[in-house]
């Protein structure tokens, strides 16, 4: 039966403030006829969600506002990112400050010279710092009428539209906290208007004040926590200058078109991707790639939109705008990594559904139990206020996409992009890394460094290896290329080009089928080299070098030419294997190359265990069997015949310079060509993975804590609130640490 079309569209959400404002956003959008999956992220006020082709965006929004928040789609490119705008609840804050410090002053005066006239305190008088009326009570009940309504009014809106949606969220709890203190103070003032009752108007003041800052704080770290996707959506210029008929012309970028002539001048960003067709400069690509030193860009070379232009003037041509650029690509790949789910937070989501309607559960229990033991009503209503207003669901929402926001963000500007929140949680688990060979642990651009022909002259067989190769991009390919261009060589007709999996490329010349393949083809081939040419195929693979054969296919088979490849190892490969091997991983390589030059190369880098001659479904059966093992296991890889492994083994990584197929099929892209990035990679993940335990088990405790401590009153209302405050700000603190991570690639690359 074959699956219906669907599509996934973002929404930003104005108004979640906790866990369980994402579960009923959540629940409201799952609702909807046709929607398939969705996906609501605390800490970027976002929304994924997968839905039929039928089911519009309005009906969307419009479920959303009906839960009692407002949406509305999220722009492709972003003018202002969330929580762009801090002044206006800074200034709700200061006001709120400035309106309940004379409030204080009875508490101050208390601390500050003792109970007025000698008389004796309660134990919650003195908590709240009663006895010492300094302020007149009609000034106290204006001030707290203010904070309460105007500057609380929020915690009223939102509570209301819980309630009008049968659901509860953290604003709920505030508001029912605060107006209980503030009813029974004016209550408390009505039944006696001459004084001498207990008044705690600075209670439900202090807590809305405490709360205001905590989510002004909150606000401050959340945007830290976002600050990498911010700076590669800076990195997008708004114009750029094109050339046309020629004449250069200031367009908008969503003007310029793929094939257009754009100038790019000294210190300028690229605004498109494209091919340099005039000058030459250096490009610095630190932020799509995380490496600092400029590169050198001549005529041919590519520039990705984002870089930043160095000395020189350039004129390139379009191959790539908006988002078929490769800065579009890691910013939605970013931005689809922060806006998921881990798996571990479905338990967040079980508890966050419940939360509320407990705790005021509890507070009705507070409330009746102290009256039942006898207690004032004022002490029973406060120990009730405490419970409502320590309980915060925020810390829980915030543990894990915090965490995963900050871990995603140092992740990208290291140049390492994570797929998904998933990828993050697997990867701290891999205990097995399958490597391949050429372009991972190598240079990946092979030279010749030998070519004998064993029919006629070098020249003749070396044209029919360019004709065969002229149309492959594997690297083995363009080196024979290559020599044919250097030693001036005409290249071949060849028709009827194909690729033979992990054997090799073949096509036909003339009357003949020629072949270039690996010493495994020759054997299925059944051809044998003499004695001669074998020795002469050992000793150069026993040097590390790759050695491939150009072959006859048909009429007759028959060896035409050896030819064999040099690469270089990476300068960071040796230290990247020890980094894995002294964190407790198995490294094995596989590849498609020859037993001896996989070898060399193993030993050369640290590796024990080598598999070579395998064809891309060898890799993947490997992998496919270690898993099967009870391993969990990352590849790492780059080429299209990476591709299966990549996409067998749990985790995927691919290497900068890989395709775009292999880019597709992993889990993780690292964006340079570095092999100490699949260490730093795992180690980051680790510790991300790490942050989310520590912050999800510092909101459990703190809730199972506080709670009981506030209904058995030994918390008053205030330090209930300054806690509750410090919770979500503590959670965001300890996931924003992750920012201070440095890698091995970043160590090393750190100038003396």
């Amino acid at each position: 039966m074959k699956a219906s079309p669907t599509y996934t569209t973002s929404l930003d959400i104005e108004g979640m403030t906790c866990a369980s404002c994402v579960t009923r956003v959540e629940r409201a959008l799952g609702k909807v006829p046709g929607v398939s999956h969705v996906t609501v992220n605390l800490a970027t006020e976002r929304a994924s969600v997968t839905a039929g082709p039928n089911v519009a965006v309005p009906t969307l929004v419009a479920a959303v506002k009906k839960a009692g928040y407002d949406a509305h789609p999220t722009p492709e490119t972003p003018v202002a990112a969330p929580h762009e705008n801090a002044a206006q609840p800074l200034a709700a804050v200061i006001a709120s400050a400035l309106l309940t410090l004379p409030l204080l002053a009875p508490m101050i005066n208390m601390l500050a010279g003792g109970a007025p006239s000698g008389e004796p305190i309660s134990d919650m008088q003195a908590a709240s710092g009663h006895g010492a009326p300094s302020v007149p009570i009609l000034l106290q009940a204006v001030l707290a009428t203010v904070i309460q309504f105007v500057l609380g009014a929020r915690f009223y809106r939102s509570g209301y539209k819980a309630v009008r949606a049968l659901s509860g969220n953290m604003d709920l709890l505030v508001a029912l906290g605060t107006s209980a203190a503030y009813g029974l103070s004016l209550y408390q003032w009505a039944t006696h208007p001459h004084g001498g009752a207990p008044l705690y108007f600075e209670a439900s003041a202090v807590v809305i004040t405490l709360v205001l800052f905590g989510k002004w704080l909150e606000t401050r770290a959340k945007r830290q926590t976002t600050a990498a996707i911010r700076a590669l959506n800076a990195l997008r210029p708004d114009t750029a200058c094109v050339r046309i008929d020629g004449t250069e012309r200031e367009l908008p970028l969503s003007d310029v078109r793929v094939g257009m002539q754009v100038i790019v001048r000294p210190g300028e960003r690229f605004p498109v991707d494209g091919r340099i067709v005039g000058g030459r400069t250096h490009a610095n690509e630190a932020m799509l790639s995380g490496e600092s030193l400029p590169v050198a860009k001549d005529e041919g070379d590519t520039v990705h939109a984002g870089s930043l232009n160095g000395e020189g003037a350039v004129v390139i041509e379009t191959t790539g705008v908006g988002t078929q650029t490769m800065l579009a690509q890691i910013i939605q790949l970013v931005e689809t990594a922060q806006a998921a789910k881990a798996p571990i937070q479905r338990l967040v989501d079980r508890v966050s559904a419940v939360f509320v309607p407990a705790i005021i559960a509890i507070a009705l229990v507070t409330l009746c139990g102290w009256l039942l033991a006898g207690a004032p009503v004022q002490h029973a209503i406060l120990n009730a206020v405490a419970v409502l207003v320590i309980a915060c669901p925020c810390s829980l929402g915030l543990a894990t996409p915090t965490a995963i926001l900050a871990g995603t963000g140092v992740a990208a500007r290291h140049g390492m992009l994570i797929k998904d929140a998933e990828t993050l949680e697997l990867a701290h688990r891999v205990n097995v890394i399958a490597l391949d060979k050429t372009g991972t642990l190598t240079d990946g651009k092979p030279v010749v460094v030998a070519f004998d022909a064993l029919e006629g002259t070098d020249e003749d067989a070396l044209s029919i290896a360019a004709g065969v190769q002229q149309h492959s991009e594997h690297p083995l390919a363009r080196a024979i290329v290559a020599l044919a261009q250097q030693r001036q060589v005409a290249t071949a007709e060849a028709r009827d080009t194909r690729a033979i999996a992990g054997r090799g490329i073949q096509a036909t010349i003339g009357d003949a089928i020629f072949g270039i393949g690996s010493t495994r083809w020759l054997r299925e081939l059944r051809i044998t080299p003499d004695a001669a040419l074998q020795a002469r195929s050992d000793a150069l693979q026993q040097v590390g070098n790759t050695v491939s054969w150009l072959v006859r296919v048909a009429p007759s088979p028959a060896p035409l030419a050896l030819i064999a490849f040099g690469d270089t190892v990476r300068p960071s490969a040796q230290a990247a294997l020890a980094q894995l091997a002294a964190s407790g991983m198995r490294t094995l390589l596989m590849t498609g190359d020859n037993a001896g030059s996989a070898a060399a190369l193993a030993s050369a880098v640290g590796i024990a265990e080598v598999h070579a001659d395998m064809s891309p479904q060898d890799k993947a059966a490997m992998i496919a069997r270690l898993r099967e093992q009870g391993n969990v296991v990352a590849m790492v890889g780059d080429g299209v015949n990476d591709a299966p492994a990549l996409a067998t083994a749990d985790l995927g990584i691919a290497i900068g310079s890989g395709t775009d197929v292999a880019m597709h099929a992993a889990g993780i892209t690292l964006m340079r060509d570095d092999p100490a990035l699949v260490a730093d990679a795992l180690d980051l993940s680790r510790r991300t993975y790490r942050k989310i335990w520590q912050n999800l088990f510092w909101a459990f405790v703190y809730n199972v804590v506080g709670v009981p401590l506030a209904a058995l009153g030994w918390l008053n209302p205030m330090i209930a609130g300054a806690a509750m405050a410090l919770s979500s700000v503590s959670v965001v603190g300890n996931a924003l640490l992750l920012r201070r991570w440095r890698g091995s690639a970043a160590r090393a690359r750190r100038p003396m």
